[in-house]
């Protein structure tokens, strides 16, 4: 079969990586435009490219697909059998999804239809979803509503970040699309239509990573600080300078040997030095800090930051 491959991230070059090892006929790579990056603002290509450039794989980067009759030529030209979509970035026009004799297909990081969206696997985490999945699914205009095909579920770890799951979900991914193209290839894939009982997971804003300690339960902003890891980190501000937490764990009252913690406002530092930890009054429990960012720094595991730079007991992060 001749294949058209779209993708961006790492996520999609674990699935081009599965497909190019399986020996499918890769007629183009469809990525998205180097970006500028870093204080140098170097222009960086994305993981896809880069994986296309080392194995020799033709590649294109157009900067839109909508309305782009050359982009829309090129690929009526090579006349694909299957195009593969892999987070991509941009919807596919009909004109587009029309071409490929067996259909366009997608891998999508979440068990649809639970999560339609930018964002599934990022919201599965901030949620504190149990399980999530990766389907693969024939693509139509809508988002994310087309015809499912095959579905892996994996179980999400109370400990895990969106980072490790991502990592995880992106080799389930590209071995769950080589059985789709085998399966396309045989005739005998499955097609099942998705139900109505589904959630937008749309690109996550900046304005969700600031911790709410009167609102958010210890375990709410657990999920933040794991969901936020590592793409913008959840944060929280003391004596106006910005903290960003990493890693956190749920405790209690009892660990922290504290009396009175009912009487504290919500963000109030019970513990803080090198030995113990650091230690934050939430709504309902108590919050273990493991890993911390102060603001122009680095990252840093709780006991080496205490180490170098005190947190007031009883000062209150905002």
């Amino acid at each position: 079969m001749k294949i058209v491959f779209m993708g961006t991230p790492d996520f999609a070059a674990e699935s081009l990586k599965a497909i190019y090892n399986a020996g499918y006929d890769i007629q183009l790579v469809v990525t998205n435009p180097d970006r500028p990056k870093g204080r140098g603002m170097k222009m960086i290509a994305s993981p896809v490219k880069e994986y296309a450039l080392e194995k020799g794989l033709k590649i294109a980067q157009p900067d839109k697909i909508r309305n782009n009759t050359e982009f829309i030529e090129m690929i009526k030209q090579i006349n694909p059998d299957v195009i593969c979509v892999v987070a991509y970035g941009k919807i596919l026009p009909k004109e587009l999804l029309e071409i490929p004799g067996k259909g366009c297909i997608n891998v999508h990081g979440s068990l649809l239809p639970k999560y339609r969206g930018a964002a599934p696997i990022q919201w599965a985490v901030l949620n504190g979803d149990k399980t999530t999945g990766v389907t693969t699914m024939y693509m139509d205009e809508g988002m994310d509503t087309g015809d499912m095909i095959l579905k892996q579920e994996v179980e999400i770890g109370e400990d895990e970040t969106t980072g490790e799951l991502w990592e995880k979900l992106s080799k389930i991914g590209a071995n769950l699309l080589v059985e789709t193209l085998e399966h396309i290839e045989k005739g005998t894939a499955p097609r099942e239509k998705q139900g109505d009982n589904f959630t937008i997971a749309p690109m996550l804003d900046k304005s969700i990573a600031k911790i709410n300690w009167e609102e958010q339960t210890v375990n709410q902003i657990k999920n933040l600080v794991r969901g936020l890891n590592p793409i913008m980190g959840a944060y929280a501000m003391l004596n106006n300078k910005k903290f960003k937490f990493w890693k956190v764990d749920v405790t209690n009252k009892e660990e922290v040997m504290a009396d009175n913690i009912e009487a504290l406002r919500s963000g109030t530092v019970i513990v803080s030095n090198p030995k113990d930890g650091l230690f934050i009054k939430a709504k309902d429990g108590v919050l273990k800090v493991l890993e911390i960012q102060g603001e122009n720094a680095k990252r840093m595991n709780i006991q080496d930051f205490l180490r170098g730079k005190a947190i007031e007991e009883f000062s209150v992060f905002e």
